[in-house]
């Protein structure tokens, strides 16, 4: 019953931006923390950001800090992932997944127990 669906990828240029959704059913914002992770070809999964159910406290990688953020529209039980200044680097497919709770172990993907199918993005000249 606990389900998210990504979307909002597609191709960009290095330096643009793309707003990425990740629409939750079956539970409230209030009660599941959301994450967004990556996986690119030939490379492991990272945890990318998270936002906290608790406080809404906001969580990042050190790669994208600064360029990535991550918000909740709670009313719309939507998460968004707004990537400005977009590098090669970033090229993956990017999932977004539900946790009743978090811990500072969020990155490696345990905490949470329902994914989406993934949206692809590519940065590209």
């Amino acid at each position: 019953q606990v389900q998210v669906v990504e979307s909002g990828g597609g191709l960009v240029q290095p330096g643009g931006s793309l707003r990425l959704s990740c629409e939750a059913s079956g539970f409230t914002l209030d009660h599941y923390s959301i994450g967004w992770f990556r996986q690119a070809p030939g490379q492991e999964r990272e945890g990318v950001s998270c936002i906290d159910s608790f406080d809404g406290s906001t969580y990042y990688a050190d790669s994208v800090k600064g360029r990535f953020t991550i918000s909740r529209d709670v009313a719309k039980n939507t998460v968004f992932l707004q990537m400005n200044s977009l590098k090669p680097e970033d090229t993956a497919v990017y999932y977004c997944a539900a946790a009743p709770l978090i811990t500072r172990l969020w990155k490696n993907g345990d905490d949470f127990h329902s994914w989406g199918q993934g949206t692809q993005v590519t940065v590209s000249s």
